[in-house]
């Protein structure tokens, strides 16, 4: 109910300023809001703290506050609050903006897998229409073409016929989900390379953009582009500056130039300084990876050629090397996407610091630095660079120095490497030297302009600490441009109570993790022993035979002898037969009787035949 009551009253807040904002023709969005209440609350001037508590009448109070902040368009502090919001919601690092932009592609490309996998054609016009599929697959998936374009159709056709006719279509279909969709993504990038490598012989690729060619022309003119709006802003930073410290020197100055906002107009420019800082080490970076990408890909393409030129040539020999090449030719294409990123920053940056020109004109800041001396960052390095603090002045402090510290100029400075004494004693930013020397102070590192202002915060570090804390009260944009989120995390709007107080809740979140049971492979080591009696027993053995010793003698019989061997056949076992076995048969009697009838005679003779054979005949 807590929670649900602070976001309607925040809702309201925010719609209420939106509303007002966008009647008198300003449009912002929900995060300036958000920002601007956060500045208002801040400022002590207005009075409003988290401690007390808010009626209707401080909540309105707030959101004229806002209102009239973010409607005073010639106020500079307000650029730099929309800078830093633009900045800060708008900026990703490489790896976030290729993720980002790999999982935009994977979601175009989803519909596209989804009807592959998941089909089962059974008729011949089903396998065409799959297989048509996974032509657009490899149209949408490559980006080296327009997938409208009729030549790009044949070329990709034509390449991926080569490596996977329809005829294998049978055996793709009977893979599961994930093998084709691994399968799909590695005939992507053979199409691909087949594509690259026609073009390198001329046999094609008229429509494939030459990446490495457009990246250097790019890179060069957004190089020079960011440096030359960082040479303007340096110039504005190092007069604004110099204009602060006349008036730290002469009261009637100061009372002559108090109404310019010159404070608020060096913290525009140097947060400008430092988004653009940013965004060209992003180019630089890509610049390296753009040269070493370009010499890989030379490299691998010799290679390629190297294989194909072989009298016989294996598929399994040349394919690994198309595969690479897609592969060089997709980073090619990522970091187009973050150079074209890195310019539309660059360019969408420069509305913030419009409002320069028309705070202070070039005729009017000319007239104001008459009889002013104008300091580089660099001639005030320069100008300190021979001096240091003596540590041993300073028994209770660590001070770090180049010559005995090493990646000195890695160390996390706090306030972005701004001197930590001018900030918090005369309210604007001057460029520390580390070679003064850093003081470490709760673990935490501070650099500055001068000894003197080196050793004037020594003296009280937490004072002067506290100072620039209640400098960020006053100017907003100081807790964005000094990082002093840890500071003012408390006092960011995001909850409130009406009648009772204004807070934050306590964010919470579901998370879980997991430890492996075994980090390190295992290791049996065979002796040992959890058991301290067999220690013991083992410990008593060792001790009785550290007092033992092994003896040997040898009689004058066996000196200098030497064994001797013979062998011998054993006998073998023979055999011999004496008895032979013999049998007879008597013949068996074959004795038949034959009658023999003649004529009308009452008697009939009989013949008796005898065939038993003889015995010698058996």
């Amino acid at each position: 109910m807590e929670s649900s009551h602070t976001d309607r009253i925040i809702r309201r807040i925010v719609g209420s300023i939106e509303q007002a904002c966008a009647a008198r023709g300003q449009d912002v969005s929900e995060a300036m809001v958000l920002f601007a209440v956060q500045a208002v609350i801040l400022d002590p001037r207005n009075d409003l703290t988290l401690g007390k508590f808010f009626t209707e009448e401080d909540l309105q109070n707030l959101i004229q506050l806002c209102i009239r902040k973010l409607l005073d368009t010639t106020n500079p502090s307000l650029s730099t609050m929309k800078m830093q919001v633009y900045f800060d919601t708008t900026y990703k690092t490489r790896d976030e903006l290729l993720h980002e932009q790999h999982r935009v592609l994977e979601e175009k490309l989803a519909p596209v897998v989804r009807d592959i996998t998941t089909s089962c054609p059974h008729v011949q016009e089903d396998v065409e229409n799959t297989y048509h599929n996974i032509l657009s697959y490899m149209l949408l998936s490559s980006d080296l073409g327009s997938p409208r374009d009729i030549e790009v159709v044949r070329e990709t056709t034509a390449a991926l016929q080569s490596v996977f006719p329809e005829t294998e279509m049978p055996g793709f279909m009977s893979l599961s989900k994930k093998n084709k969709e691994q399968q799909l993504r590695h005939l992507a990038k053979l199409v691909a390379g087949i594509r690259l490598y026609n073009k390198e012989c001329g046999k094609g690729g008229r429509t494939i953009d030459d990446w490495p060619t457009i990246l250097n022309e790019a890179i060069s003119s957004a190089t020079q582009a960011i440096e030359e709006r960082l040479h303007t802003c340096y110039t504005l930073a190092h007069q604004y500056t110099a204009l602060l410290e006349s008036m730290q020197e002469d009261p009637r100055r100061r009372m002559q130039l108090s109404d310019f906002k010159i404070k608020e107009a060096l913290f525009n420019v140097r947060q400008y300084e430092r988004s653009l800082c940013m965004i060209l080490s992003d180019v630089i970076t890509s610049a390296e990876e753009v040269e070493k990408l370009r010499m890989q890909f030379a490299e691998m393409m010799e290679q390629l050629k190297q294989t194909v030129h072989k009298f016989s040539v294996d598929t399994s020999e040349a394919h690994p090397f198309f595969v690479a090449l897609a592969d060089l030719w997709s980073h090619f294409q990522d970091e187009m996407l973050l150079l074209r990123f890195c310019t539309s920053m660059t360019d969408h940056l420069q509305q913030f610091v419009e409002i320069q020109s028309q705070l202070f004109p070039e005729e009017v800041l000319t007239s104001l630095l008459e009889r002013v001396t104008v300091k580089t960052d660099e001639k005030r390095r320069r100008e300190t660079m021979e001096t240091r603090v003596n540590a041993a002045d300073f028994q209770n402090q660590e001070w770090l120095f180049p010559d005995t510290t090493e990646n000195l100029y890695d160390l996390p400075i706090q306030y972005h490497a701004f001197c930590a004494y001018t900030i918090g004693a005369k309210g604007y930013l001057v460029p520390g030297n580390p070679a003064i020397g850093i003081l470490k102070h709760r673990e935490k590192c501070y650099v500055f302009s001068s000894v003197e202002a080196a050793y004037s915060f020594a003296q009280d570090p937490d004072m002067f600490i506290q100072l620039i804390i209640e400098k960020a009260w006053e100017y907003a944009e100081l807790v964005y441009l000094l990082g002093l989120h840890h500071d003012f995390d408390c006092l960011v709007p995001q909850a409130a109570y009406v009648d009772n107080q204004l807070r934050r809740p306590m964010p919470k979140r579901d998370s879980s993790t997991q430890t492996d049971t075994h980090l390190l492979p295992p290791t049996i080591v065979a002796s040992y022993e959890w058991n301290e009696w067999e220690l013991r027993r083992k410990a008593i053995k060792l001790a009785n035979l550290r007092l033992k010793s092994t003896h040997s003698v040898q009689t004058d019989v066996r000196h200098m002898r030497r064994g001797n061997s013979t062998q011998v056949y054993l006998p073998k076992d023979n055999g011999t037969q004496t008895k032979h076995d013999n049998s007879s048969n008597v013949p068996r009697q074959q004795i038949f009787f034959k009658r023999v009838q003649r004529g009308s005679s009452p008697t009939t003779p009989i013949v008796k035949i005898d065939l038993t054979r003889a015995i010698d005949e058996t």
